[in-house]
């Protein structure tokens, strides 16, 4: 029997038809969809009078353009109104099963779908969204999607793709203190740069890997798209079966038996080929922070920017462009400088886990008088645990206020934008200018980085409070 990859194990299961010198018919499993990419595919789908195909296949959320204080009241925003309005009349007339504002399961997108149950090993799983690579954290092939290609999934159930080439990247040994799986990913990036994996999907493997819990996983696929690949996957193991299992939408009975035994299946073959191997050593990543306007533009906190002379030729011109806009300069040290905003949330980083570490971390101290913080989770779901262990009265008594879900600052769709000039350490995924809005500067790290942040005022290592 031939050796194959977990990738392509999975790929070649859903493949319907292959054209050939083409691209494959690709089934998809589950169809994810959010108020933003799918007004649009369901406007293409009526001009051509299509029904949705599958709707039991799909499952709908809002959350980008949300509002995360007073979700009981009218959206202000009209663009954001309208278009969360949108998803209802859609979802409403086809059938489509929505969780809108106010639902106990309503999140973003990437965080209920795991947490629901929904998102399960050996699937495929698209959504109009490029941050879908998150689910891969399953051992499942989930990948962003353009909205033209959310209508041909919603029509159809299937999706035309290019097989993309296989990278395995492991990252092998103990991570020390205070290290997190961001800070793994963001030392990938920013070794591989953010264009490094362009036309791969990324195998994580290696016992630094295997030893995460599956946010911790979620938080490092997440990030995939961040290097430029498809997207990433990890083989399920013990922790990801323990963590699906009695979930609201997971196998039960029987069928859980089934589906449990082909999971055990879903590994990469000893002797199988990568197109490409990557190895690091989990000791030699120290907590991240990136500086420039890039994922890839990342550096130790304890490391200096780096200088012109040590950036390739190529890249020489955008790294002072970045520099420029970050009011930053080269060769210089972060640590220590003044932040305005802390902003703890995303698909990144919302999950209950961020907001007991950020707890954990600020319990006993008060927020920096000069720093507005936004601590935002993931999902109802992950509010209501807050709420549940109290998590919320120690942000409470540390000065901190706890808002309700969406997407929040991370992108900006919402009333949450970081003001012209001011520095935000956020724990989002991408650092573009503008993107936590207009002349926003964004500097990416972990839940427990962001803590130190807020408490100090200043970019400040974790370990020395740890």
């Amino acid at each position: 029997m031939e050796s194959k990859t977990l990738f392509d194990k999975i790929w070649d299961a859903h493949v319907v038809n292959q054209i050939e010198g083409g691209p494959s018919v690709l089934y998809i499993d589950r169809h994810l969809i959010h108020e933003v990419t799918s007004p649009q595919a369901f406007a293409g789908l009526e001009r051509r009078g299509l029904k949705v195909f599958r709707p039991g296949n799909t499952v709908a959320t809002a959350d980008h353009n949300v509002p995360t204080i007073n979700q009981h009241l009218t959206i202000q925003d009209v663009l954001s109104r309208i278009q969360v309005e949108k998803l209802t009349e859609n979802t409403g007339k086809h059938g489509i099963q929505l969780y809108g504002l106010n639902h106990p399961y309503q999140g973003i997108v990437h965080v209920i779908g795991p947490e629901l149950g929904i998102t399960q090993p050996g699937m495929t799983i698209v959504c109009g969204d490029s941050h879908t690579s998150t689910h891969g954290a399953f051992g499942s092939v989930a990948f962003g999607i353009g909205t033209s290609e959310v209508e041909m999934v919603l029509a159809t159930q299937c999706i035309l793709q290019p097989k993309p080439r296989r990278m395995r990247i492991t990252i092998d040994g103990e991570p020390g203190k205070g290290v997190t799986a961001k800070d793994i990913i963001l030392y990938i990036i920013s070794q591989i740069s953010a264009s490094g994996a362009t036309g791969y999907f990324v195998e994580y493997a290696g016992s630094a890997i295997r030893s995460l819990s599956m946010e911790g996983r979620m938080t490092i696929c997440n990030m995939s798209i961040e290097m430029g690949a498809r997207g990433g996957l990890i083989a399920p193991d013990e922790t990801t079966f323990e963590y699906v299992k009695g979930r609201e939408f997971a196998p039960k009975g029987d069928e859980w038996e089934k589906k449990l035994a082909y999971w055990k299946t879903l590994y990469s073959d000893s002797n199988c080929e990568f197109d490409k191997e990557i190895r690091y050593d989990a000791a030699d990543i120290e907590p991240m922070i990136t500086y420039g306007t890039n994922p890839g533009m990342g550096i130790g906190i304890t490391q200096s920017i780096p200088n012109g002379s040590d950036i390739p030729e190529n890249n020489r011109m955008s790294f002072q462009k970045a520099l420029q806009y970050m009011g930053f300069e080269q060769g210089v040290p972060l640590s220590g400088k003044p932040v305005d905003y802390v902003f703890v949330g995303s698909c990144t980083n919302g999950r209950i886990e961020d907001f007991r570490a950020f707890a954990g971390f600020v319990k006993g101290r008060k927020k920096a008088p000069g720093v507005t913080a936004w601590i935002v989770p993931g999902s109802k779901q992950v509010e209501k645990q807050v709420i549940d262990e109290g998590i919320d009265k120690i942000l409470n008594e540390a000065g901190f206020e706890f808002r309700q879900p969406g997407c929040s600052a991370c992108l900006a769709m919402n009333e949450d934008k970081v003001p012209e000039g001011k520095y935000a350490v956020s724990t989002s995924n991408r650092n573009f200018e503008g993107r936590q809005g207009p002349g926003a500067r964004t500097i990416l790290a972990s839940t427990l980085t962001a803590a130190a942040a807020a408490v100090t005022g200043k970019i400040t290592d974790p370990r020395d409070f740890l």
